[in-house]
């Protein structure tokens, strides 16, 4: 048997013929969502939500802070009709190329005809002459070089999108070939100069304006940084976050969208809170026959480090088709065998026309997916590569899942205030859902008393296999109440009241006692 392949060996082909069986979690692998033009009513954000949409993303390359905040007050009534929770992700602009257009009127660009990038933004945008926001792209590029230009980036098989091979550099203007055909479209063009350095800072001026701003307003849970590509990046985020009140809860994930990001990414690892592998960029900084060896080395690592491991660019064309190709619905799949936390979907919900299906689809390839995982040769190969390098409390977890594996347990329930021993269960896969029971513990300012822990329960809906639940305030964590045998109670009522927990189950049970945490099996009665 390989041993890096996760794939369940005692899959019967007869069962693809097998219809299939809906269960109380559709998929454990979760589905980050980005709101916009298609998907900002209470209605369709409601719908996109029962589909198995975890995280909404806000994607601040477009539109202005007033109609993300429309965009969000909906999802939050959203979320309050339909009793789901559901994560908050900005996504930074960072050091992004973009063609500046004053009009929304298609551009069109001929095969083997010419086009000037010029940083002079006083000149209109037609299909000889593109102002561009930098004024450093002449002295970045050289003769020969690769820029892509698009609303969502060259993918090869579509006509939004030019390929431009550059002819000579004139002043600050570059002068480019044009190689395909393409009808330009949309409010915005993304510019991507294949493997080359843009001097911009990674978290620029606007995007530190949109954070202390509408970031701060909203208490976002987790801060997606386009472009990283250094463990300064990540560093330097951080700094600010910091001095943002609440915001220095807000966790930072690194978004590796360049061969830079690629070259650093063991120390971008370290410092972030998870990556998403960006492969709409990436397949253009990589040769397309790299991306999936890169893909699967990231998400590994990730794995390891116990990080979430997000994945996009998975079905382009069902931004404009209710079905995915074969290819894409093969590709989702093999994400979730690669061992990826979640799957990013950005054009496909934002503009795409079929949002809900989407968001559908991509549930149940990945519940089926998940079928045939190998869990056991997972957790015996994670195990392994920790090693004595494991803590105390990664012991504890480990053990947690190897009690649950050894009983046949249909749920691990985890007792925790700040997420982390949930998060280190999650890290093993288990074949069990694990229920993140958080209890919120309270604080003071001096001026005021609030109590903490949404904060912890929304950022684990971007972990596989982790589902939260918010404990009640007055179970807050101190000793002699987190043991208490009625927040128990009330979780395990609410596991059968759901319908995940039946009669004569067995269940795992990690909490806190004292200053140490324990694991414990309950047997279900009637």
């Amino acid at each position: 048997m390989n041993p890096h392949l996760n794939l369940e060996e005692s899959m019967r082909l007869a069962s693809v013929l097998e219809p299939s069986k809906p269960s109380f979690f559709p998929a454990r692998t979760k589905i980050v969502g980005t709101l916009g033009s298609q998907s900002r009513t209470v209605e369709i954000i409601s719908d996109c939500l029962k589909a198995g949409m975890s995280v909404a993303r806000f994607d601040f390359s477009w539109g202005d802070s007033e109609y993300h905040q429309e965009t969000l007050d909906n999802l939050r009534k959203a979320v309050k009709s339909t009793k789901k929770l559901c994560g908050v992700m900005l996504d930074t602009v960072g050091p992004e190329l973009q063609v500046i257009t004053r009009t929304e009127s298609p551009i069109s660009l001929q095969e083997d005809s010419f086009v000037v990038l010029t940083p002079n933004l006083d000149k209109e945008a037609t299909s000889s002459l593109l102002p561009i926001n930098f004024t450093g792209l002449s002295s970045a590029v050289k003769k020969g070089d690769t820029i892509f230009i698009g609303q969502y980036l060259f993918t090869g098989n579509e006509t939004t999108s030019v390929w431009l091979e550059v002819s000579e550099v004139n002043g600050e203007d570059v002068v480019c070939l044009v190689k395909n055909s393409a009808t330009l479209s949309g409010p915005l063009y993304t510019l991507h100069v294949s493997q080359i350095r843009i001097d911009l800072p990674t978290l620029t001026d606007k995007d530190k304006e949109v954070i202390s701003t509408w970031g701060v307003q909203n208490n976002i849970d987790i801060l997606s940084l386009s472009y990283t590509r250094h463990a300064e990046d990540i560093r330097h985020a951080r700094e600010f976050l910091s001095k943002l009140g609440d915001m220095y809860q807000t966790q930072i994930f690194a978004k590796i969208e360049n061969v830079e990001g690629l070259t650093h990414f063991d120390e971008i690892l370290q410092e972030a809170d998870g990556i998403i592998l960006s492969r709409g960029n990436l397949g253009i900084d990589l040769p397309p026959e790299k991306v999936f060896m890169f893909q699967k080395t990231a998400v590994f690592k990730c794995n390891m480090a116990g990080k979430p491991a997000v994945v996009t660019r998975v079905v382009d064309s069902m931004t404009e088709n209710l079905r995915p190709t074969r290819a894409e619905a093969t590709d989702v799949a093999n994400a979730v065998l690669d061992g990826c936390d979640a799957i990013l979907l950005g054009a496909e919900t934002l503009r795409g026309l079929y949002p809900v299906e989407t968001i559908s689809i991509i549930g149940k390839i990945c519940a089926e997916a998940e079928k045939v995982f190998n869990h056991d040769l997972y957790y015996k190969r994670t195990v392994k590569y920790v090693g004595d390098a494991m803590s105390h409390l990664e012991s504890i977890t480990s053990t947690a899942v190897r009690a649950a594996i050894k009983v046949k347990a249909s749920v691990i329930l985890c007792f925790t205030s700040t997420g982390r021993a949930a998060r280190l269960i999650a890290k093993y896969k288990p074949i069990t859902p694990v229920i993140s029971v958080v209890i919120p513990r309270l604080k003071t300012d001096q001026l005021r008393w609030t109590f903490t822990g949404a904060f912890e329960a929304r950022q684990s809906l971007i972990v596989r296999g982790l589902f939260p639940m918010l404990a009640d305030p007055r179970h807050q964590a101190e000793p002699k109440n987190v043991t208490n045998e009625s927040v128990l109670k009330v979780a395990l009522d609410h596991g059968k009241a759901s319908g995940f927990i039946k009669p004569h189950d067995r269940v795992v049970v990690c909490q806190k006692l004292g200053d140490s945490y324990v694991v414990k099996i309950i047997e279900l009665e009637d």
